[in-house]
């Protein structure tokens, strides 16, 4: 089974959350990457090597980015989390 990162933007996102059915759809998506890393949508130009899933939740969309590390063992690194507004622009933001 791949090993979890989870970097500081994503832990900060995460601990924040204080839904709990929210909390348990996030990790019910991480469970399933964990499964199959590459469960998630592939972005592509800027973006590209980092996968996005989609989490809805009372009519919000959530987005959760990683990227897959293929050394020894695979790693997933959870780079970000958080909702679909503004997602990407902070994501490039953060990738640079």
């Amino acid at each position: 089974m791949a090993k979890l990162i989870i970097l500081p933007p994503a832990a900060r996102y995460l601990k924040k959350l204080k839904e709990k059915s929210l909390k348990d759809k996030f990790q019910a998506a991480i469970d399933q990457i964990l499964k199959d890393p590459y469960w998630g949508e592939p972005k592509t130009g800027d973006l590209s090597g980092i996968y996005c899933c989609d989490i809805f939740h009372n009519k919000t969309n959530y987005e959760l980015a990683y990227t897959i590390v293929e050394e020894n063992d695979e790693i997933i690194v959870i780079i970000m989390a958080g909702t679909r507004e503004n997602f990407y622009e902070e994501l490039k933001r953060y990738m640079k």
